[in-house]
């Protein structure tokens, strides 16, 4: 069964306190060498039948409307084998 990927990101320039709560206890617990933590959402759909551009755009207007908040967040659909 096809599956579509939705990744839900903060927007560059929006404060993101859950990756800085990671990013300041990754040393606290012995990992070195990241410098910055962003953490986002992650939607998996699967969908019946092919995957088309049909489909995709549909994906993207869930996206937009459900999934993310286009004001805060930027997001990909991407189809994954």
């Amino acid at each position: 069964m096809p599956r579509v990927v939705v990744d839900v990101m903060p927007k560059p320039e929006i404060l993101d306190p859950q990756g800085k709560a990671v990013h300041g206890a990754l040393p606290r617990l012995g990992f070195s060498g990241v410098l910055d933590v962003r953490q986002g959402k992650r939607f998996e759909l699967e969908v019946a039948g092919e995957v088309t551009d049909e489909v995709l755009a549909e994906v993207e207007k869930m996206a937009e409307t459900l999934l993310s908040n286009p004001v805060i967040e930027n997001f990909t659909v991407r189809v994954e084998s």
